[in-house]
């Protein structure tokens, strides 16, 4: 699994123009899930995500969760992060697991973040998403188990 986490300001995801789901403040979570990928995989990177202290402290240094300091996620399924383009110009896919297989994981990893107590608001697995983001910092990690 993959998952790319930016620290943001605000968030919000629209399908087909309608508004589906946004946060004021906290991570947009782009998460991929690769080929044999399976439910403990999801259950350390829940566990990862939500206490990873990306935010700043009082002396401004990142000590802080997304727990710690309120924040919601915004957790959107993205399997081009299984985008392989060291052949040629166009990706391949074929490391990013089927969708019938995806899916389920996807949603399992959302309930396990929401367990970490943290806010969870999801994309629509597989549909034509718009995000808009204002990113904080910018801070950008990359996680993969």
């Amino acid at each position: 699994m993959r998952a790319v986490v930016q620290r943001v300001k605000a968030s919000s995801l629209k399908v087909d123009g309608k508004l589906i789901s946004e946060i004021p403040f906290g991570l947009v979570v782009f998460f991929g899930v690769r080929v044999g990928d399976a439910e403990g995989r999801a259950e350390a990177m829940a566990k990862k995500i939500a206490n990873l202290r990306i935010f700043e402290d009082e002396n401004g240094k990142m000590n802080l969760s997304v727990k710690d300091v309120g924040g919601e996620v915004l957790f959107v399924s993205q399997f081009t992060l299984y985008g392989d383009a060291s052949h040629g110009n166009r990706p391949g896919f074929t490391l990013a697991e089927r969708p019938e297989r995806a899916e389920p994981l996807y949603r399992y990893a959302a309930e396990k973040l929401a367990e970490q107590g943290v806010p969870v608001k999801c994309g629509i697995f597989g549909a034509d998403m718009k995000i808009s983001q204002i990113n904080d910092g910018p801070v950008t990690i990359l996680l993969e188990f």
